[in-house]
């Protein structure tokens, strides 16, 4: 899929920021705007005939969520995530998500554990990167849900969002899929046990290797 196919799928439905905005967070997401391009809003503007104001309120909505970047004389470029950054949105993540499994633990219930289950399976029965990126969140997203902490939830989505590129490319690496995919399953069991120090414990664990391998991946491209 390219950019004018993400645009026409949004060109049907009223124009708004929120829609633009989704178009060019899926192009980012999936390569197709890379780190450092610019991002001209006359040209965004004709893809989805309008004007440059939902444009720039889009890439304004895109600038807090760390996926783009506005410069006073340059306009918008996509952002390039260093590796301090994303050492430090790890360390966010960590403290922030096993904030949520503490408080949702105790408020799981059969439906919550199920739907995760149902996800992790749908996880294995595709390679695709974009797709398990989703369905990552999503499962975590589950699992978090019954804290009903809905500002939390929406600070951690944000930074799922920021490393969504990067975990694509993590994913893609069948090693790095199959053994994040038994830390989901471990994680899973815990919950299930309502067991709140080991579910922690994987958590904890699951989220600062694949920080340590970000940032040892970002220290390479570099």
């Amino acid at each position: 899929m390219n950019f004018n196919e993400l645009a026409a799928n949004v060109l049907h439905q009223r124009s708004t920021p929120d829609l633009i905005a989704d178009a060019l967070r899926e192009a980012i997401l999936q390569g197709i705007f890379q780190e450092g391009q610019s991002l001209r809003q006359d040209e965004i503007a004709t893809q989805f005939g309008v004007s440059r104001i939902p444009v720039r309120e889009a890439l304004k909505q895109l600038e807090a969520e760390g996926l783009v970047t506005l410069h006073l004389n340059r306009g918008a470029m996509v952002s390039v995530m260093t590796a301090a950054e994303a050492q430090e949105i790890c360390e966010i993540r960590s403290a922030l998500e096993v904030k949520a499994m503490q408080l949702a633990i105790p408020k799981l219930s059969t439906p919550d554990i199920e739907k995760a289950a149902v996800v992790l399976e749908a996880s294995d029965q595709t390679t695709d990167a974009g797709l398990l990126a989703k369905l990552n969140w999503e499962f975590h997203a589950t699992l978090y849900a019954s804290a009903a902490r809905p500002r939390l939830l929406t600070m951690i989505k944000n930074l799922h969002v920021n490393c969504d590129r990067y975990v694509r490319v993590q994913l893609a690496q069948m090693d790095y899929q199959e053994r994040s995919q038994k830390e989901h399953y471990q994680l899973l069991d815990a919950c299930h046990q309502r067991d709140s120090k080991a579910a922690v414990r994987l958590l904890k664990r699951h989220i600062d290797t694949a920080g340590e391998q970000l940032v040892a991946y970002l220290l390479q491209k570099a």
